[in-house]
Order: structure tokens, then sequence, then C-alpha cells
């Protein structure tokens, strides 16, 4: 019993604030749940991203589900990336049973079935809004990250971007991309290395070579308009509870490239465009990426060190991150040490690595004098975790092994049905899902072209003669004539966007000081 004592005092020393906070459940002492040793979240620093680790069937998405679900009764908008296809079922209400109800019985409470506000998004042509962004927004620094082009290919990219700019020729999506890097190769070629300098055919066929390798995953679906934005990330529903925005990636889990592109071109604008906040009650929105590994494993040396770097500012702006993998050892350690929250399933022990891999594990976590971590790795049950996260002070949290209570919304995907009802009563989908092919660099180019192509007058004929007292009015060049179009002064109204491109200082990305997205 006085070991209990102990413990129940350090518990609601560390797991009691005078803020806003969320329960995740009673914390455990040699296998049992101790009563009323609440363990709880402060919402003041889950901007200070986290981490939700655990072997395959322990509970980490419903432990993600719980705290999205908290996030929306405390107005705080979520982003949650949905990569399994399993988190579609927060959008309806959660059903009692008897696991639910002794889980209860042990923990305290009442379990009160809830359905969440939720908007569908999509990465490609799955039901939901479609998220996509201009390759002149996404910038020449992000795009030559994701081609992981060499310094000398990258400032042809830049040349690329400049030159359009200066042409009024909008870089829409990557038709109009591939287009230029054709004309600068062939047609174009003197008139480009007479004002920017040299053009080597054989970075040109690299990058383009490039191009079309990101085409094939998928990148010709999220480049073009209608560009989203950040601002419809971070609504509030009518109720007052934050937006679950679930977007469904469960088809690109063999597309590393396109979910890098996108993951690093949203965290880019959101820092190029929310303020900076300082010390809030709570975030402005949190994001849960699920199969975290698909980011840190599979991106480049160039890209993960920009992703580090922006995962270590952006809790500035109100944004927290939270990564949901199985190991640990998936996130680098150069983010593992920006995670104040860190909630630890089990993990397996089958092979030697994974028995070292257990033992680095439990050294992340904050000394116990009621626990023996790296043996109590292996113990814990499902739904069950190792939990710690910082107080308001930002002081780490003791080390509290946790029986966590049940998501509230459905824990299972909805049907078709459900999420035809969820996409038709949707305002954003009205709102980008419409497909925008506006006159840009391919269809001006091509203009241009073929009006270089075309046959000269018949023989014997002439241009009509001027009026007598008048000289003859000098023909435009093929170019004037095509710059001085109704197409091209359309585009002129749009081309103030792209040349706000601005960098974002020290972090060498790309970003906008406009509402869209990239």
């Amino acid at each position: 019993m006085a070991d209990n004592t102990a413990f129940l005092t350090a518990i609601n020393a560390g797991y009691t604030f005078k803020g806003d906070s969320i329960k995740l459940g009673a914390a455990m002492l040699n296998g049992e749940v101790v009563p009323n040793a609440y363990v709880n979240l402060p919402l003041k620093t889950l901007n200070r991203h986290g981490l939700i680790a655990g072997a395959t069937g322990t509970g980490k998405t419903k432990t993600l589900q719980v705290i999205a679900e908290g996030l929306s009764d405390a107005s705080v908008p979520v982003l949650l990336m949905d990569i399994k296809g399993d988190l579609s079922g927060v959008a309806a209400a959660g059903t009692l049973n008897d696991n639910i109800k002794h889980r209860y019985e042990l923990i305290g409470g009442t379990y009160e079935p809830t359905a969440y506000p939720v908007e569908l998004l999509s990465l490609s042509q799955q039901k939901g809004v479609h998220l996509r962004a201009t390759t002149s927004e996404f910038g020449p620094i992000l795009l030559s990250k994701i081609l992981e082009l060499n310094d000398t290919q990258a400032s042809l990219v830049a040349m690329i971007f400049k030159f359009c700019d200066d042409n009024k020729l909008p870089l829409l999506d990557l038709k109009d991309f591939k287009k230029v890097l054709q004309y600068i190769s062939n047609e174009g070629k003197d008139e480009i290395e007479k004002d920017y300098g040299k053009v080597s055919t054989a970075s040109t066929g690299t990058i383009l070579r490039k191009v079309i390798a990101l085409e094939q995953q998928g990148a010709a679906q999220f480049f073009g308009e209608k560009s989203f934005e950040v601002d419809d990330l971070m609504r509030i529903s009518d109720d007052g509870r934050g937006v679950l925005s679930v977007l469904r990636v469960n088809d690109i889990q063999d597309k590393p490239a396109l979910f890098s592109t996108f993951m690093l071109s949203l965290l880019a604008e959101l820092y190029a465009t929310l303020p900076e906040t300082g010390d809030q009650d709570r975030p402005k929105l949190v994001m849960f990426i699920d199969e975290a590994h698909l980011i840190f494993q599979e991106a480049s040396d160039a890209l993960l060190q920009q992703i580090e770097t922006i995962i270590k500012l952006i809790r500035s702006k109100g944004v927290g991150i939270f990564f949901c993998t199985q190991n640990p050892m998936d996130v680098p350690p150069s983010v593992l040490g920006q995670l104040g929250l860190k909630v630890q399933h089990a993990l397996r022990a089958f092979t030697a690595n994974d028995r070292k891999a257990i033992k680095q594990t439990a050294e992340n976590y904050p000394l116990s004098d009621f626990y023996k971590t790296e043996d109590l790795l292996t113990q814990i049950g499902i739904g069950e975790a190792l939990v710690t996260c910082l107080n308001e002070k930002g002081q780490p949290t003791p080390l509290a092994a946790t029986m966590l209570v049940s998501p509230r919304s459905r824990m299972d995907v909805l049907t078709d049905a459900e999420i035809d009802a969820l996409v038709n009563k949707s305002a954003l989908v009205k709102k980008y899902n419409d497909n925008v092919d506006s006159e840009s660099a391919y269809e001006i180019l091509t203009a241009k072209l073929n009006a270089a192509a075309a046959p000269p007058p018949a023989a014997g004929g002439s241009a009509p003669a001027a009026p007598a007292g008048k000289a003859a009015k000098p023909q435009p060049t093929i170019l004037e004539q095509v710059l001085n179009s109704q197409a091209a002064r359309q585009v002129e109204r749009t081309a103030a966007s792209m040349i706000t491109r601005s960098l974002l200082g020290a972090l060498g990305l790309g970003g906008k000081k406009t509402k869209s997205w990239f």
C-alpha cells in the first residue's frame, strides 16, 4: 500500500494541470490500474510534437484516435494521415461492448459514443477533397529537392522559373514544366542562352527523366489547379469542435516520393503562412502521420534535412506533429529529440536486433522508481502504453504505464454509402474538385511553335497596302503576338501570385504570401 500511495502521489503531481487537458487513461502499477491515478495530456504543450510507437496490433491507431478526439473536443483542428485506411470511422459514433465496459470500470468515467466532424481529403482520385498545388507555387527549391537534383541541375530549374516569370508563362502543372524544358533544349535554346546563360542538354535531359519518374508515382494528379488553401485545414464546426481532416492515402504506400512531396510542401506552406504565436493555451493545428517510416526511410538526405528543420521550427507557429510508427528507431534521432510526448505500446523481441532496439527505446524514457522500463516494454498488453509528456512548464512528466481509454468514435471504417453521404455534403469538394486547365506555359509555347511552323504566304501574295499618306505599321513578332494575346493578358492577372514566391529565410524553402497552398 505504501508503494501505491507514493506512486499515486507521483502520478497526480505529474499529470494534474491548471489548463485544459485530454484524459488519456489511468496509470498502472504491478499490472493493475491504480484508482484515481489519471494520466492527462496538457493542451498547452501539444505543439511540442509527439510519438506513438509499438508493434502491430498493440493499439497505436486507437491511441491516435483518442488524442484526435480530445483535440477536436477542445476546438483544435486535426489532420490525420490515414495510410492504412482505418481512420474514417471517426465520423461515426462508436458502439459499447463488454470489453469497453470493463475497461471503463477499471479506469473510471463513462463511455459516450460520439461522431466527430470530418472532412475526407485525397491526393489521388479517391472520394473526398482533391489536394493540388501548382508547380509555380511549389517553387524551384522544393521541386529540385523532390527530384533529388545536384547543384548544377537545381540552378537550371531556378533559371527556368525565372524565365517563366519574366515572360509571363505560368507553370501550373508538370505538363507546363516539361514543355518549357523541351523548349529551352531545342527551339528556344538560343533565346535562353542569350539572356540567361548556357543550357546543358545533358542536364535538361536528366531533369526531364526525373520529372517523368515523379509522374509515374501519381504526381501529375497532385500538381495543378485549384490550389488547396491551408486555412481550410483549420476549421471549427458549427458546434465548436475542431474539424478532423482525414487524408486518405492508403493507395500511395508504394509511392513514397509523392507522399514526401506532399508532406514537405504542406509543412513549408504552414511555416510560411502562419504567424508566430508564442506560448498559447492550445495548438492551432495538430497533424498525425501514421506509418511515419514512409517519410523518413524513403527520403533523400537533402529532403530529410529540410523536413527535420521544419519540424524543429514549426512549433512556434502553433502546429504540433505526431508520428505513429512501429519502432521509435524509424524516426531520426534529431527529430526524436524534439518530441515532447511519447506513447510507447508494446514491442516484440524475436531477434537479437529486436532486443537491442528495445534496450535503446528504454533509454529514451525518464528513469522511474516504479518500473523497469526495458522489461515492461515487452509485457504491457493491447490498449496499454508507457506514457511521458511535457507539463505546462515544459518539464518531462514521470513515466506512467497506462491503461488507455477507448475511442468514442467508431473503431472501424465507414461504409461506401457513409463515405458518399459525407462527400456529397462537403462544401470543400464543391470548391476544389472541378478540374481547371487554365492557359499556361504549355498552351502559350505550343501556340508560339505552331505559329513559327506555319507555311509562308502563297507566292505572289502580299500584305495589304497601307492607306495613302500613312506609313506601313510594323508587323509584331511571333512572341509579341502571343504575349499580347487575350490569353496572355488573362495570364498577366494571375502572374502576381507567382512572382510573390519568397524564400523561407535560412530554411531555404519556397513559399508564398498568398493564402493558396504551396
